[in-house]
């Protein structure tokens, strides 16, 4: 039996028995996290508002084993936050949507449990702060997310030059096949033509260049949420359910009243093993 300590975000939660919960967290010492809260559905719970998705938490782990992943889920026994993301996320109904799209996305990129993966933890904390702070569009944020999380599973975009053969930019033709934009002499069958603007837009959000990100115009923003979409869907083995329910129409940076209780919405019942 020991005790492991470590700080996470809260990906998700599923309810357990009449009290309890199945906590999906990241880690950053231990990667994927799941573990079981008790009694944390009682109105009377100590730390179950802090185990919400969103949060950025250090907890206590008592696991039976030497090893936190093994024998039989952890148990969550301390929690503290570190920063209560989810406060400003869930209260706006399009960095709601942004977020959870985020969340899944971080738990996709971690393949398995306890094998730690420090720069997809680093970049969720990042893009989570980034999201509630409200000083960026939400969609821009969450593509900016999605974009850097594809390169640091090996699946960089180019938005210059030549996916293939290397051909200094700007090329004018994207294919989600070859690994973004590729020249005349390498395009293949079901190529687009992106705007220039919108290459731009999605090379400035690849490497964090707010400044162009900000500047862009709504229509080369929505251009560039199809291609990061496809770029996303071709290369990971089934599509992220949340996307379908982001909210793209509202141009701002947020201010839109979110869901009553979107943890409602979406936990799941823990089936018995």
């Amino acid at each position: 039996m020991s005790l492991f300590r470590d700080d996470g975000i809260v990906l998700r939660t599923q309810k357990l028995g009449e009290a309890d919960r199945i906590i999906t967290l990241l880690t950053r010492g231990h990667g994927r996290v799941r573990a079981v809260a008790r009694g944390v559905r009682r109105t009377k719970s100590k730390f179950g508002a802090r185990l919400e998705p969103f949060s950025h938490v250090d907890v206590q782990f008592f696991a039976r084993g030497s090893e936190l992943i093994g024998r039989g889920l952890p148990l969550c026994t301390q929690t503290e936050t570190i920063a209560p993301y989810g406060q400003a996320i869930v209260s706006d109904y399009t960095r709601y949507t942004a977020g959870t799209a985020m969340l899944e996305t971080a738990e996709r990129f971690t393949d398995h449990e306890g094998e730690p993966n420090v720069q997809q933890y680093l970049l969720l904390v990042g893009g989570l702060r980034t999201l509630a702070a409200g000083d960026h569009t939400p969609g821009l944020v969450l593509d900016a997310f999605l974009l850097r999380s594809l390169a640091m599973g090996g699946y960089a975009p180019s938005f210059d030059d030549c996916a293939k053969c290397g051909l200094h930019g700007p090329n004018r033709f994207f294919s989600v096949a070859s690994g973004g934009v590729v020249c005349g002499d390498c395009r293949v069958p079901g190529s687009v033509v992106p705007s220039p603007e919108t290459l731009r837009l999605l090379g400035a959000l690849l490497t964090g260049d707010w400044e162009t990100a900000d500047a862009c115009e709504a229509r080369h923003a929505r251009e560039g949420t199809g291609l990061v979409s496809a770029y996303l869907h071709w290369h990971m083995e089934r599509g992220l359910r949340s996307l379908r329910y982001v909210d793209r129409t509202r141009g701002g940076r947020g201010g839109a009243p979110g869901p009553p209780d979107a943890r409602a919405q979406a936990e799941p019942e823990a089936r018995p093993s």
